[in-house]
């Protein structure tokens, strides 16, 4: 353990798409934990597209960021010294660091994690919010019924193969919607659907209603912008959309014109949106059940793992570039030894 706090800072909005030079760094002391308290190490941190609207402190978030403040971030960490009476040196936690390398917690929002479930990034993916998003949308919300058509874009990242893989355990008929051809293979190698649509390469409201003959019953939207309209234009009778993200207009400086919405009036379709926070009480179930299908060998997930805290701006700028494939994550230390 060093003696120094390795930090990335936020440095200004971005202009469009960020660029790195929309991220500062810095170096502090490491912090004591005071009373209550405990001081982890972080392992992982987690990079979400979301960073893009807390980087222009969108209302919709509670983080707030000034110039020079550290940017905000979960992450999985290791407790190296601990005042708090429910955590000790050794433990495995989900915890808000933000992006550095040492930080304090009091203990509130932090999650325990068992090293016995799957392998402990995975609890900034599929076993965390990403898999609580997928979850609640695909089970709460779509409820695809067997041999229904479902329809999920962004469908290699985190949230998108676990709602496709949910979504084909419920017996649904899984297309994927991803931005090319290796993803494309993937999702139907790995991931089990039945059908890949590569959404730069061509027509894209001629390709769903390729791989979609009788229409798409459900749509879990994680883009947003043209993709939402094609799917639009090719909707079963009494469709579900579930609005999760709008990646495509995240660094945008002002909002994207909406699909025209005649299609739903004419399927009778459905659209909701998500917010995971409505559905949190249901974490544990979550995590039983997709932790049973990756036991069992039938739930996949991928990575996309950035070495070093000090690359986490370039890894960032190529996850809201769509250059990703996985879920975005950056090793800041060395996995701990887990104790049996």
């Amino acid at each position: 353990m060093s003696d120094r706090n390795q930090r990335i800072t936020f440095a200004r909005s971005p202009r469009g798409l960020p660029v790195p030079e929309d991220f500062g760094a810095d170096e502090t002391a490491i912090p004591a934990p005071g009373p209550g308290q405990f001081l982890s190490r972080t392992v992982y941190l987690s990079l979400d597209p979301y960073y893009r609207n807390v980087m222009k402190n969108s209302q919709i978030y509670q983080d707030r960021l000034a110039p020079g403040d550290v940017m905000v971030g979960e992450t999985v960490a290791e407790v190296i010294e601990s005042h708090h009476a429910d955590y000790k040196p050794g433990d495995i936690v989900a915890v808000r660091n933000g992006w550095q390398q040492y930080a304090v917690s009091a203990g509130q929002g932090v999650r325990r994690i068992d090293p016995s479930l799957a392998p402990i990034a995975t609890a900034l993916g599929v076993l965390g919010m990403p898999g609580m998003t997928a979850y609640a949308g695909t089970v709460f919300l779509a409820a695809p019924l067997p041999g229904q058509t479902f329809v999920v874009s962004a469908c290699t990242g985190p949230v998108g193969c676990a709602a496709g893989q949910i979504a084909r355990h419920m017996g649904a008929r899984v297309v994927g919607i991803a931005g090319s051809k290796e993803k494309c293979e993937y999702a139907v190698r790995a991931l089990g659907f039945e059908a890949c649509v590569n959404y730069k390469d061509g027509d894209l409201v001629a390709a769903l209603k390729a791989a979609c003959p009788d229409g798409i019953d459900v749509y879990f939207d994680n883009v947003g912008g043209s993709t939402l309209e094609a799917v639009t234009r090719n909707l079963a009778m009494g469709a579900r959309i579930v609005l999760c993200g709008m990646i495509e207009a995240y660094s945008m400086d002002t909002p994207p014109p909406g699909p025209w919405l005649g299609p739903i009036v004419g399927a009778r379709a459905t659209m909701k949106g998500l917010v995971v926070y409505d559905h949190m009480h249901k974490f544990s179930e979550m995590q039983r059940v997709l932790s049973r299908w990756i036991r069992e060998g039938s739930f996949t997930w991928r990575d996309d793992v950035t070495e070093s805290l000090s690359r986490a701006p370039e890894a960032f700028c190529r996850l809201m570039r769509g250059q990703n494939f996985g879920k975005a994550l950056v090793r800041v230390g060395a996995e701990p030894v887990i104790r049996q």
